[in-house]
């Protein structure tokens, strides 16, 4: 399964891939919006709490918030709700699309984690130097700031 880790104060992501079922065993049978402390992942995540975002299973069905269910089911949903795209759809159509159930089980592939508590910094996982920023830079004091320059050159 693959881990997505989101920072959101920092705007930066990291993928994490674990094969190892023992440490995925605290991601089974929890739901959307759970927490979940960082220690089972590996020692470098000690102290970190994730929440539950979101994930696609093994086909790419997403998972669907409100839907109680670990399975895949088809529910008929409109433009602009989670699994529907909406391409071509008149206004207040609704299809019969498949989405997958808010609870985490084997089936899924990628689970979508968010940083809600930091832990202790550890090497490589500096949640600001170990993770590629999704933003670009904002601002010339925010490259100065971020490559640690004390003047920019033009």
């Amino acid at each position: 399964m693959k881990l997505n880790v989101a920072n959101p104060a920092t705007g930066c992501q990291m993928t994490i891939e674990i094969d190892d079922e023992q440490k995925l065993q605290a991601f089974y049978d929890k739901k959307l919006a759970q927490e979940v402390d960082g220690d089972v992942i590996g020692m470098e995540w000690e102290g970190y709490v994730f929440k539950i975002m979101g994930g696609q299973d093994k086909q790419g069905f997403p998972m669907k918030q409100g839907v109680l269910t670990p399975n895949r089911v088809r529910l008929l949903l409109s433009k602009g709700s989670v699994g529907c795209r909406g391409n071509l759809m008149k206004k207040g159509e609704r299809r019969r699309r498949s989405v997958r159930g808010c609870i985490v089980s084997h089936e899924i592939s990628v689970l979508h984690l968010a940083i809600v508590k930091k832990g202790k910094e550890v090497g490589y996982i500096s949640t600001e130097e170990g993770m590629e920023s999704v933003r670009g830079a904002v601002s010339a004091r925010f490259v100065l700031k971020k490559n640690r320059l004390s003047f920019l050159i033009c």
